[in-house]
Formats: C-alpha cells, sequence, structure tokens
C-alpha cells in the first residue's frame, strides 16, 4: 500500500470517529430536574437523569447548590428535606435519603453518571445564592472547576437566574452554551453580553414578537415550565429551540403529532 493511501486513510479514520464522538439528540425536549413524573421518581436524581437519557431527551434540566463545607450539590430548593443546604455540611445531608434510597447527589457524582452517554446534554443551573453574590460567584467558579476536571464541557449547557452568573461563566469558558432564565433582560443586551440565548418563563415570549426578534439578531431560545400541549403547540410553531417541560413524554408524543400532520 503506498504512502499516501495509507495518509488519506488515516485521516478518513480519525474524521468518522471524531464525527460518531457524541451523538446528541435532535429534538426541543429538555426534562425538568430529569424525567421524574410519569415514574414517579424523585426530582433531580441520578434515576431521573437516566430516565432522561433512555427515553431521548435532547437534555437533562438539574440544580446546582454548595453546602457549607463548599461540596457541590444537585437540589431544586434552597433546603433538602427541610435542611437548609448552604448552611449544613455534605455529612448532615447525608443523614437524610431521597424516596428511591438515594442520597442527595453531588454535582460531581450527577456528572459522571451523564458522562456515561453521549446522546442527552446536563443543563447545569447555578442557583443564585441565598447568601449573597460573592457566594453565587464562588459556586459559578466551582462548577466550572469541576466540569473542567471531569473533562465534560461537551456535555455541560448552563442556565442561571443570575446575570451574574451567566456573564462569569462566558468570561471563563467562552465556548460555552449559557441561557439567562429570569425573563427581565432584552434580547439585544444577551446578544451584547454573548449569551447564547433566552430560558424564560413562556409568556414573555407571547408579546412583541420576541422569539422572531430574538432568532433574527442570532440567539436561541429554551422555555419554561411548559407542561400543556397548547403552550407546546405555540412554541414549536413559533420555532423555539428548546423546550423545558416535567412532561418530556407529552412533548414527544406532540412533536411526534406534527410530524405526522406534515
Amino acid at each position: 500500500m503506498k504512502p499516501i493511501f495509507i495518509s488519506l486513510l488515516f485521516c478518513m479514520t480519525v474524521s468518522v470517529s471524531f464525527a460518531q464522538k457524541y451523538n446528541w439528540n435532535k429534538n426541543q425536549v429538555i426534562a425538568h430536574r430529569g424525567a421524574w413524573k410519569k415514574n414517579q421518581y424523585p426530582e433531580n436524581s441520578i434515576a431521573s437523569l437516566q430516565e432522561a437519557v433512555r427515553i431521548g431527551c435532547y437534555g437533562s434540566e438539574f440544580d446546582v447548590w454548595m453546602t457549607k463545607d463548599s461540596i457541590l450539590v444537585v437540589n431544586h430548593d434552597p433546603t433538602f428535606l427541610g435542611i437548609k443546604i448552604e448552611t449544613a455540611t455534605y455529612n448532615d445531608l447525608l443523614k437524610k435519603t431521597l424516596s428511591n434510597g438515594e442520597y442527595i447527589p453531588t454535582l460531581e457524582s450527577y456528572i459522571k453518571a451523564g458522562k456515561k452517554q453521549k446522546s442527552t446534554k446536563l443543563i447545569l443551573e447555578i442557583k443564585p445564592s441565598t447568601l449573597g453574590k460573592e457566594r453565587t460567584i464562588e459556586l459559578t467558579d466551582r462548577c466550572i472547576k469541576l466540569v473542567d476536571q471531569l473533562k465534560a464541557g461537551d456535555w455541560i449547557e448552563y442556565i442561571s437566574f443570575s446575570y451574574d452568573a451567566c456573564k462569569r461563566v462566558k468570561n471563563l469558558v467562552p465556548a460555552a452554551r449559557v441561557f439567562y432564565l429570569n425573563g427581565d433582560v432584552a434580547a439585544e443586551q444577551l446578544k451584547a453580553d454573548g449569551l447564547t440565548g433566552a430560558d424564560y418563563p413562556y409568556p414573555v415570549y407571547k408579546k412583541d414578537n420576541w422569539i422572531e426578534h430574538a432568532h433574527q439578531i442570532g440567539l436561541m431560545i429554551n422555555a419554561w415550565t411548559v407542561n400543556s400541549i397548547v403552550d407546546m403547540q405555540w412554541l414549536l410553531l413559533q420555532k423555539a429551540d428548546f423546550i423545558t417541560t416535567n412532561e418530556p413524554e407529552l412533548l414527544f408524543e406532540v412533536l411526534e403529532k406534527i410530524k405526522k400532520d406534515n
């Protein structure tokens, strides 16, 4: 075999291998706190993440807090079964378990579980600290550092109600996809600050041609938390890029019906 042909074959093999490295699901479905509702898994549990992966969601959303001893944990509320996360140690939280027997997931364990697959993105929500903006930025920095240590950047997209946290992520990780949640910043400002897009409560989008304008200036659109067929249909008609829902199975049914009708 001639050397030039061997070189070409090697390049082709590397190219195919790289193309197949990930196979992210191509749909608009983001499971809110994982796919938990239908099978009554605990919200934000590893089990609900695994179910979101199993049913083929584009992403599984989850929420991150930092304990008193600086352990990053996954939970929606500032309290875990009555324990205030930010003023408790991680060992304090281990005194209680979720309904399926899981302990509260650490961010490290959650990401490691998510990295076992290459089809569903991990939508990491940085929760604004109840103890002040400085702690929110510390949490943001620790999230970024851990994602880097675990080599999980390809899996992760960031969201937050803290605009400072969103800008911090873009400053430290320019290539990261970052969406703001609160609904109070204009599309032009999101664009100027380099964010990927808006992830707003869906009623915000029902005025001023919000989605159309955002798309025109190069922003992506996610909407939360959308659980009715009518709202799902409207957002899909408006070409929303993603829909965050407690009913991912229902959204898949809506998408399938639209596909058949077209």
